[in-house]
């Protein structure tokens, strides 16, 4: 709950801590995870998190504590394997050596010391100090750190300094104060970690939240959308009709532990050699498909419905898995199968779309999010539906189920929940989603600049075959040639404070990536095969303001952004073992 609502904002003490959570079927074994939760009430830790409510124009203030200690006030080690050889957090490298890719010269175990955190809030236009900076993350305050190890990460004290001065609240040891303005468009937003190097691992864990900002100009023009929607304080019982949706896939041991692979063998059958005695990271997977949908942190939940319309919020918070969503009867029939309900979306990322999009799917790349309307009014009580997904169990490349990729498997990652109908508890006052009225919908002005930028990947340079040894961005140089960048490499994207650039993404691989580009909500504006090919204009559902684009193999895609205020942020791909793996480069709005 809001701490110091009397100031004009709300604020809160949010902690990381381990904790045991029931994600399996009740009568299998309890997962320890990573999470979210308020320090003074050990009861609302959760993963994933209680969301967040904010109201356009009224700040918050997020005092986020690094609380991964154990019972004797020891450090925690992670859940799971660290790779140590990646250009990473790096504690163990102390001042000079942190926010680096050490040197080894035998090959290493996963790294088992303090675990650093930094969280971001995705979606927000905020100041850099309050951002989730990946080089501003920070170990918790506890005794027995090994000496010699850095506690913060190299932008750690710049952006405190930055924020205590700006806003007058210090940041203690262990953790990092966040102030968010709200002056955004009312939208779906979501917080996770962003530490370098290690951020697959940290939500893989856990660290995941929803962050919903509502009112403004730019919320629900006319009409009344489904709810309410869960708030901290309600009484057991409460029915809700708006409902946030995480959907993640995980795997899991036989003891309930979380499983991620502490090999790339598991990835692509490669077995070595690794680093020191080639460049192939030991521990770091190109991707990471888990074999068990979770929703909201259960497996294959069952959701009780009313005959009524619903809200759903949907957020695709897998690692590096594209979902395609359809509501039907069957849920192990073969793909493709016909949708039963029509899916209405209102809003994606940035908010409320120009007008409501009637849909038979959802496609949903990592971090994408579809603000959904469901009508269950002609379902009969007692009838049995499914939320299914038709996404592939490997890397999405685009196409269409059943031609061009075959459809993820109908008995596990092909079913995400479960809807019954029961009795209608009361009348439902909600508008027709075909009858709402959005807000006016204000499409960016003319470009200032374009600038051109890449997607490539690289294979090993010392194994012949081995590919990729790591993902990376980069720039179209003025031959038309890419020339492809590392995190440490000098920044190229560079706006001006209140500049509007389009962006051309080409992805050179073949692959398709989730672009996603901080402190800004942009348009797409079209997307073209290479070389040269036509160009096609965004779809419906992507017409409104988006933060994470998903850019097609051998395509052009352009999007439209304005970058409303200066500092150091980032954009990367939003597959996270791709992000973590050199995918991501500093992005510095206004002069250097």
């Amino acid at each position: 709950m809001p701490l110091d609502s009397r100031i004009g904002r709300d604020t809160y003490t949010i902690g990381v801590r381990q904790f045991r959570q029931q994600v399996l079927p009740p009568g299998r074994p309890a997962t320890t995870v990573f999470g979210y939760g308020s320090t003074g009430h050990p009861e609302t830790f959760h993963y994933p998190a209680l969301t967040i409510e904010a109201r356009y124009g009224r700040a918050v203030q997020v005092r986020w504590v690094n609380q991964l200690v154990d019972t004797n006030g020891g450090y925690l080690p992670h859940l799971l394997p660290v790779d140590p050889t990646l250009h990473w957090a790096n504690p163990p490298g102390g001042a000079k050596g942190r926010d680096s890719c050490p040197m080894f010269t035998s090959a290493p175990g996963p790294y088992r010391g303090p675990v650093p955190i930094v969280t971001h809030l995705h979606g927000g236009a905020n100041g850099e100090e309050s951002d989730g900076y990946s080089e501003a993350w920070y170990l918790p305050h506890t005794q027995g750190i090994p000496r010699g190890y850095a506690r913060v990460g190299s932008f750690y004290e710049e952006f405190a300094e930055k924020s205590e001065a700006k806003f007058g609240v210090p940041w203690g040891p262990g953790e990092a104060v966040s102030h968010y303005a709200n002056h955004d468009r009312a939208a779906t937003l979501w917080f996770h970690d962003h530490t370098l190097g290690i951020t697959r691992l940290n939500v893989y864990a856990g660290m995941v939240g929803f962050y919903l900002l509502r009112g403004g100009p730019s919320d629900l023009a006319e009409g009344v959308l489904p709810g309410p929607a869960p708030r901290l304080g309600d009484l057991p019982g409460t029915r809700y009709h708006e409902i946030p949706v995480v959907i993640q896939d995980r795997s899991f041991r036989t003891d309930g532990s979380l499983f991620y692979p502490a090999s790339r063998a598991l990835s692509d059958g490669f077995k070595g050699p690794y680093v020191p005695d080639s460049d192939i990271p030991p521990m770091w997977n190109p991707e990471y498909l888990g074999n068990t949908m979770v929703t909201n942190g259960r497996t294959w939940p069952v959701l009780p419905v009313e005959p009524r319309r619903y809200r759903f919020r949907f957020l695709n918070g897998c690692n590096a898995r594209t979902l395609i969503l359809k509501i039907v009867t069957d849920p192990v029939a073969r793909r493709p199968v016909a949708a039963k309900l029509a899916l209405w979306q209102v809003g994606s990322d940035g908010g409320f779309l120009p007008a409501p999009v009637r849909r038979d799917q959802l496609l949903l790349a990592p971090a994408e999010r579809a603000d959904v309307i469901v009508d269950f009014t002609t379902i009969p009580v007692g009838t049995e539906l499914y939320l299914i997904n038709e996404g592939p169990d490997a890397a999405f490349a685009g196409g269409t189920v059943g031609t061009d990729f075959a459809a993820a498997n109908p008995k596990t990652t092909g079913q995400v929940m479960k809807f019954v109908t029961e009795p209608l508890a009361a009348a439902d006052t909600s508008t027709s989603p075909a009858q709402l009225k959005l807000p006016p919908f204000e499409p960016l002005g003319p470009a200032d600049r374009t600038r051109r930028v890449s997607l490539g990947e690289v294979a090993s340079t010392r194994v012949p075959g081995v590919s990729p040894r790591e993902a990376l961005l980069g720039v179209i140089g003025p031959n038309g040639k890419p020339r492809l960048l590392g995190w440490a490499d000098p920044i190229t994207e560079n706006p001006a404070v209140g500049s509007t650039e389009i962006w051309e993404i080409h992805n050179l691989t073949m692959d398709a990536h989730p672009i996603h580009i901080h402190e800004v909500q942009f348009q797409v504006v079209d997307r073209q095969t290479l070389p040269g090919g036509s160009r096609r204009p965004p779809e419906a559902w992507e017409r409104g303001f988006k933060d994470t684009v998903l850019a097609y193999p051998q395509e052009t895609t352009r999007v439209k952004a304005r970058f409303g205020q200066a500092g150091r942020y980032m954009w990367h791909c939003h597959i996270l073992e791709h992000e973590d793996n050199e995918m991501m480069r500093p992005l510095r709005v206004g002069p250097a």
